[in-house]
């Protein structure tokens, strides 16, 4: 693919904006000697469905293709999706949804590389948890695993499951409302250990967000802040959910939004994009299509 003719900024680049940008070495990057390259796609829902509040869910398979071909010849170091990797029909039928994660999980395959999934509301709209892991592949993340943390040049990459009930219920065929997404404590105290034990900075993922109240937030979202700013590790938190995206900082801590992808009809309205974590921790993301350009470093000086 043809980055500069096919992508180019000019048709595909919306906005190009800053959080904050400078030219400063995190205390955890110290040492690092290059830096990680990802390509980040959320909110696909894909379906064979009609499309519904400006959703064209059967076209998600060909923007997806279009993503994967250019992570492919960027050669960037993995993939995540963060969440709704697939949609349902109405009324739904649990045999064709399973065929959906299966087609679409083809599609992200095609990736020749590691690639990782955050579960979204609707991943398990007419599935189990265990139905929708066992249809995708995580790599090198045991089967039962629905959040986890990997490792990649120095840095340590987290991916939280907010897809609980208030009662700590798992997410199964629908048995929720979506406005009810929880990190129950078992997962922050797991998550305080993982961070702990970090040797280096840390990003995190995760479908719902974490950087506000609301309907779209994660209930418990202040006591997760809380956990990622007392370990002083977090650079980011990468998000989903929100189809038209955004972005914060609360506390030193970036937490970003990309748009969705199945919004929208035809090529123009795909949205995907490439981050790159340099090594003196300055944040790059590359946005495609209708995704946006952002440029982040922590405010803080170092001093020696």
């Amino acid at each position: 693919m043809d980055v500069k003719n096919k992508l180019s900024r000019r048709q595909f680049i919306k906005t190009s904006s800053a959080c904050f940008v400078g030219a400063i070495v995190l205390p955890s990057f110290v040492g690092l000697k290059k830096r990680v390259r990802f390509g980040w796609v959320t909110d696909i829902h894909f379906a064979e469905a009609e499309v519904k509040w400006g959703r064209y869910f059967s076209e998600s398979k060909v923007k997806l293709a279009e993503a994967v071909d250019l992570f492919n010849e960027q050669g960037v170091d993995f993939v995540i999706e963060t969440g709704d990797f697939k949609d349902q029909t109405s009324p739904p039928v649990e045999e064709n949804t399973l065929k959906y994660l299966e087609q679409i999980e083809d599609v992200l395959r095609q990736f020749r590389g590691p690639v990782y999934h955050v579960l979204g509301n609707h991943d398990m709209d007419s599935l189990s948890k265990p139905q929708f892991l066992n249809g995708i592949e995580n790599t090198g993340i045991p089967k039962d695993k629905s959040y986890y943390y990997f490792d990649r040049g120095g840095m340590r990459f987290v991916v939280l499951d907010a897809c609980y009930t208030k009662k700590g219920e798992d997410y199964d065929h629908h048995n929720y409302h979506w406005t009810d997404a929880n990190i129950p404590e078992e997962q922050l105290i797991w998550l305080r250990k993982v961070l702990a034990l970090s040797q280096g900075p840390v990003f995190m993922f995760i479908h719902q967000l974490l950087d506000g109240r609301g309907d779209l937030y994660v209930n418990n979202a202040r006591k997760v802040r809380k956990v990622i700013e007392e370990s002083g590790k977090v650079q980011a938190v990468f998000q989903g959910h929100k189809h038209e995206g955004g972005c914060n900082v609360i506390n030193d801590v970036l937490y970003f939004t990309l748009k969705a992808m199945v919004e929208g009809s035809g090529e123009i309205n795909n949205s995907y994009s490439i981050v790159t974590v340099e090594s003196n921790g300055e944040i790059k993301i590359e946005g495609y299509r209708k995704a946006d350009d952002y440029e982040y470093a922590k405010s803080r000086t170092v001093h020696s």
